[in-house]
């Protein structure tokens, strides 16, 4: 039995769908709004959570699943492709099949991929999990959001946008905060049966406090699954080169490139077939436009910045010899910071302010790089506490405006760009979240080797500490060398992080100027 019988209920205007395939927003009562907010804190971190799992312990997994790293950097490659992907077609498919078809049928999908496992463990079924999990983090993704629609009233709403974004990024430090004991019960089963359990919480839940229906249409084109079929694939070989260029090294494994090459090929038949349909189903044209390139560069630029938190601070506290249940501290610090920067995107936010508050996140991660940039190998996890809670305040300070000012763009375009903005925003979000991790990864490797190149040229055997060192035998001495290398090369990536994030900041600060200049000489001309 649903709250909103679709042949009883009768909206007002006011209250229809803004979208297909969005359900309407009718007024609330208090305990209702509560309910579909406690929904949305759920769904929002199961969208993640799960997927975070698997990243924060793939290297123990691995061995787990019978395989090497590089192998079991497929894992995460996979989800962020299928998530990306997905929203190709869910936009379209919820408008069509109805939000709680595509949704509660994504998650049973989910759980019975958990349940794989027990039946057939292994690689190949970790991959089928991923891609499962990637496309119901899609969706779970929209879901936060339309929860958190119903509890705002109409002039608020832009809140559910900034506030849904951010408790999406609560997964991966809360997955920092989770026992790797708990997780590696009998090979790795009790990571199978969280994952299990976070399907079928979210289920319960959006079962049991349904969103107000939706209008559906039809909405698929045929040309619409050819289009799909072409891009799915090439997000797969463009995340699995990203995933693996690190590890391989990009100039030592052939098949990288001729992946990229058979990618390319297949998006640019994608984007010929759209480029002249009638009713594409992504909006080529509209992507061109110095507007959105404006708006993608930013988003990208940031979000690869981002990667320091995830990739920087972490590796940095590995090759010192933390493991996962060290970092618990960190990383409740981190949450602590996440939900502080929710609160203060959502009091601060307003269409005005948007450029600036992403202008403010991108300062907050320079400043948070800049203090990671003299670290040493004794540095342990206290030291970088304020360094990780201004990344992570500035993190929903960045995404939830950004969302919104992109969503705006969009809406003054009208529905049939629905799908190319959620698209470019997952894109920009999830693939270059891979990038960044892909970049400073390999920044980080070839600064490490000239590190260790320059530190041994000094090395002189007249030095009674190298001379000691080496009548104890050279490995202790190589391992030292190594280990100050790797410090150094971690000091020169997050150096060129707060670089980035500044050039960022400026970037938009400029966009920002260009923009007022033009309105004042709009009116004389």
């Amino acid at each position: 039995m649903t709250l909103f019988p679709e042949d009883r209920h009768q909206f007002r205007p006011e209250e229809r769908p803004t979208f297909p395939g969005s359900p309407a927003a009718p007024a609330h009562p208090l305990a209702r709004r509560l309910g579909y907010a406690a929904v949305a804190v759920l769904v929002g971190v199961a969208s993640t959570l799960g997927n975070a799992l698997v990243n924060v312990n793939v290297a123990s997994l691995s061995g787990a699943l019978g395989v090497y790293v590089d192998q079991a950097s497929w894992l995460p490659a996979l989800y962020v492709a299928f998530n990306a992907g997905a929203n190709l077609t869910l936009v379209k498919a919820r408008a069509q099949f109805g939000i709680p078809a595509v949704t509660c049928g994504l998650l049973v999908v989910y759980a019975l991929a958990g349940l794989l496992q027990f039946i057939h463990p292994g690689f190949a079924a970790a991959l089928v999990i991923r891609a499962v999990s990637g496309m119901t983090a899609a969706a779970l993704t929209t879901m936060t959001i339309y929860n958190l629609l119903q509890v705002f009233p109409g002039r608020l709403r832009p809140l559910a946008l900034v506030i849904g974004i951010g408790l999406v990024q609560l997964g991966t430090p809360l997955a920092r905060l989770v026992p790797v004991e708990m997780l590696a019960l009998g090979e790795w089963q009790g990571l199978h049966l969280m994952e299990i359990g976070i399907a079928l919480a979210a289920l319960a839940a959006l079962t049991a406090v349904p969103l107000p229906p939706g209008e559906r249409s039809q909405a698929f084109q045929p040309l619409d699954f050819v289009t799909i079929g072409l891009m799915l694939p090439g997000l797969v070989l463009v995340c699995g080169v990203l995933g693996q260029g690190r590890l391989l090294w990009w100039t030592d494994t052939p098949w990288l490139g001729w992946a990229l090459a058979a990618a390319v090929p297949l998006f640019t038949l994608a984007w010929l077939i759209e480029r002249h349909r009638a009713r594409p189903l992504i909006q080529v044209r509209w992507l061109t436009t110095l507007d959105m390139a404006r708006f993608a560069a930013a988003a990208l630029l940031v979000r690869v910045s981002l990667a320091e938190q995830t990739y920087g601070a972490v590796g940095l506290l590995t090759a010192g010899g933390l493991i996962n249940d060290q970092l618990r501290g960190l990383f409740a610090a981190v949450v602590l910071a996440l939900l502080a920067g929710i609160v203060a995107t959502a009091l601060t936010v307003s269409e005005k302010r948007l450029p600036y508050q992403v202008i403010a996140a991108s300062l907050l991660i320079a400043a948070g790089a800049w203090l990671d940039s003299d670290a040493t190998n004794l540095t342990r996890p206290p030291q970088l506490y304020l360094s990780q809670m201004l990344i992570a305040f500035g993190t929903p300070l960045f995404i939830g405006p950004t969302l919104a000012l992109g969503f705006m763009r969009m809406v003054v375009r009208g529905p049939d760009y629905l799908v190319t903005y959620i698209v470019l925003f997952s894109v920009t979000q999830n693939v270059g979240g891979l990038a960044g991790s892909a970049l400073l990864g390999s920044l980080q490797v070839a600064l490490s080797r000239w590190h260790a190149q320059t530190l041994s040229e000094h090395l002189v055997a007249s030095d009674p500490q190298v001379l000691q060192r080496l009548q104890g035998g050279g490995a202790p001495l190589s391992q030292a060398v190594g280990r100050e290398a790797t410090v150094l090369a971690f000091n020169d990536v997050f150096q060129f992080v707060a670089g980035l994030a500044l050039m960022t900041a400026a970037y938009v600060g400029y966009i920002v100027l260009f923009n007022s200049l033009r309105r004042r000489r709009a009116p004389h001309e």
